[in-house]
């Protein structure tokens, strides 16, 4: 239960909640399937993103515009994805995931403005960004079905440099859309019979109160704590999936 309060406060904080949950269900259960982890993760998941989220619409400025159409596209693309991890190997994305995150670390460390400020809202987008948002918003959803690791750095990313929003701003707008993707990826777990609901909403509990404890620190320290997070979230992930490809 307390991994499940920790991994919904550093899910809140940056995302990457499933890295503390993942390891821990299977420690505690190791004869239980991995699907059936995985599964049981995204219902805990999505509940602890859905209420960080909420937490944080409340005082941050949300393009409803783009989440509209990018919530329910990535929940779809996820579901797809989700299909897809049933027939191909996660492998193949590993190294190209390791090489991706760290061109994305060495980006935000050489660029300390990255993220401080962003669009209000009084300007509008133009429709071309919000239309490479949106496919990238999807490729995004395909990849959380289809493996997870990252998918709320790289829709922060996504964000931040193609819709000009301030990191903060961002993570309320990712935390929205990765709702969806959750509950994609949950639709097709649940439809295989790879979910135990019970444990999932025990653990959902935990996760709302430690989600709740994370968006209010982010929304606390702002977008300076949140770029010191985001690379140590990569250097994490990069470690672990050299880890596990190794191991």
């Amino acid at each position: 239960m307390m991994g499940a309060l920790v991994a919904g406060g550093v899910d809140a904080i940056i995302g990457g909640g499933g890295l503390v949950l993942i390891p821990l269900i299977l420690a505690v259960a190791p004869g239980m399937p991995a699907q059936v982890a995985l599964g049981t993760n995204k219902l805990t998941a999505m509940v602890g993103t859905a209420s960080a989220g909420l937490r944080m619409i409340r005082t941050v400025s949300v393009n409803w515009r783009l989440v509209r159409v990018a919530a329910p596209l990535a929940a779809l693309c996820s579901a797809g994805g989700a299909g897809l991890a049933t027939a191909v190997t996660s492998d193949v994305l590993r190294p190209i995931v390791i090489v991706l995150m760290l061109v994305i670390g060495v980006y935000v460390a050489l660029r300390p403005q990255f993220g401080r400020t962003g669009d209000t809202g009084e300007h509008p987008v133009s429709r071309g960004r919000h239309l490479l948002a949106l496919a990238l918003a999807g490729v995004i959803g395909i990849y959380d079905g289809f493996f997870g690791p990252g998918t709320g750095m790289f829709l922060i990313m996504v964000f931040t440099s193609v819709m000009s929003r301030s990191l903060i701003q961002s993570l309320a707008t990712t935390k929205l859309v990765n709702t969806a993707t959750n509950f994609g990826g949950l639709v097709v777990f649940a439809l295989g019979g790879h979910v135990l609901w019970l444990l999932g909403i025990l653990l959902a509990v935990f996760n709302v109160i430690g989600a709740q404890a994370g968006a209010r620190l982010v929304l606390n320290r702002g977008t300076g704590f949140i770029r010191i997070a985001l690379l140590v979230l990569i250097v994490v992930m990069s470690t672990k999936l050299v880890i596990d490809m190794v191991g």
